[in-house]
C-alpha cells in the first residue's frame, strides 16, 4: 500500500526545506507518495486561498500544512479551510502556534509546534539572501542534531502506519521542548546530552529576541544590533548542537533511524553495522 500524503509550505520556518525529505531521505521509500505544495516566502490570506485548495483537490489519505505563527491572519485561514475539507490534517508551526493549540484541536486539527524553530530577523538592515540562508542553515543543524527532526519524523510515520493499518489516523498534539528532542535524539553521552539542551534553549531565545527587534522597538540604532545578536545566537547554538554529536561520533553511538527497504524504521548505533 502506498500512503498518499500531501504537504502546503507556506512562508518558511527551519523544519519547511526538510519536512517531506525526512519522510523519504534516500528517495527509495516505496510506501509513501509526497506532493508538496506552496506559496513561497508569502503567506497571506490570499496566497492561502491560492494554495490550499490545490492541494484539497487532489486525493492525499493526509494533509500537513507548515508555516510561522499559525495564529497569523494567513496560516488561521488555511485551518479554516482544512477544517472544513474532508481529509485529516496537521498543522506545523513555531513557538507562537502554542497559543492556539485549543483552537486547533476545537477544528479537528493536529499539530506539532517545534518551539526551537524560531522567527528570523526580518530586518533589511541586516536580513539579505545570504544572512537568510546562513541563519536557515543554523536552525536545520540545531533541530536536526537535538533529534527535534526525528520526533517530527516519527511522530508523521505513526500517522502512516495507522494508514497502512486501516485504522483512523491518530492525529497528534505535540510541542517540542527540549526534553522531547533530545529523548528522540537518544544521546548516550550526558555530556551531548547536556549541550543538545543547551543548543535546543538557546535556540528557542532567538524568537524572543527577533521578536523584539522586528516588532516592538523602532529606533534603527536599537533594533538592528537586537536583530544580528539573535543571528549570533543562532550560530552559537548550532556550534553547540554539533558538538553534542561529536561526541556521540567520538564514542561511536550515533543513533541513527532511516527507512528501511519496506518503508519501516530501522535503528543502529555503531557505524559498522546494519540498521535493524
Amino acid at each position: 500500500m502506498v500512503v498518499k500524503i500531501g504537504i502546503i509550505k507556506c512562508g518558511n520556518i527551519g523544519t519547511s526545506p526538510v519536512l517531506d525529505l525526512l519522510l523519504d531521505e534516500r528517495a527509495d521509500r516505496p510506501n509513501v507518495d509526497v506532493t508538496v505544495a506552496g506559496s513561497g516566502a508569502k503567506m497571506n490570506p490570499d496566497e492561502i486561498e491560492a494554495t490550499v485548495p490545490k492541494m484539497l483537490d487532489q486525493e492525499r489519505d493526509f494533509v500537513i500544512f507548515i508555516s510561522p505563527n499559525p495564529g497569523a491572519p494567513g496560516p488561521a485561514k488555511a485551518r479554516e479551510l482544512l477544517s472544513e475539507a474532508d481529509v485529516p490534517a496537521i498543522i506545523i508551526g513555531d513557538a507562537p502556534g502554542a497559543g492556539k493549540k485549543d483552537e486547533m484541536a476545537e477544528q479537528g486539527l493536529g499539530y506539532i509546534i517545534v518551539k526551537a524553530d524560531p522567527m528570523i530577523g526580518a530586518r533589511r538592515e541586516l536580513l539579505d539572501p545570504t544572512e537568510m540562508a546562513s541563519f536557515n542553515s543554523d536552525i536545520i543543524k540545531v533541530l536536526a542534531a537535538t533529534g527535534a527532526y526525528r520526533l517530527v519524523q516519527n511522530t508523521i510515520d505513526d500517522m502512516i502506519a495507522n494508514v497502512e493499518a486501516g485504522e483512523e489516523i491518530e492525529l497528534p498534539s505535540l510541542i517540542i521542548d527540549a526534553e522531547k528532542a533530545v529523548e528522540a535524539a537518544a544521546f548516550s553521552n550526558p555530556y551531548a546530552k547536556a549541550k543538545a539542551i543547551a543548543a535546543y534553549e538557546m535556540a528557542a531565545a532567538v524568537a524572543n529576541l527577533d521578536t523584539k527587534g522586528c516588532f516592538m522597538v523602532q529606533d534603527f540604532e536599537r533594533y538592528v544590533p537586537l536583530v544580528a545578536a539573535a543571528h549570533e545566537m543562532a550560530s552559537a547554538a548550532a556550534k553547540l548542537a554539533v558538538e553534542a554529536r561529536e561526541i556521540e561520533k567520538s564514542n561511536d553511538t550515533v543513533c541513527r533511524t532511516p527507512h528501511m527497504g519496506d518503508g519501516s524504521t530501522g535503528a543502529k548505533t555503531e557505524l559498522i553495522s546494519k540498521p535493524q
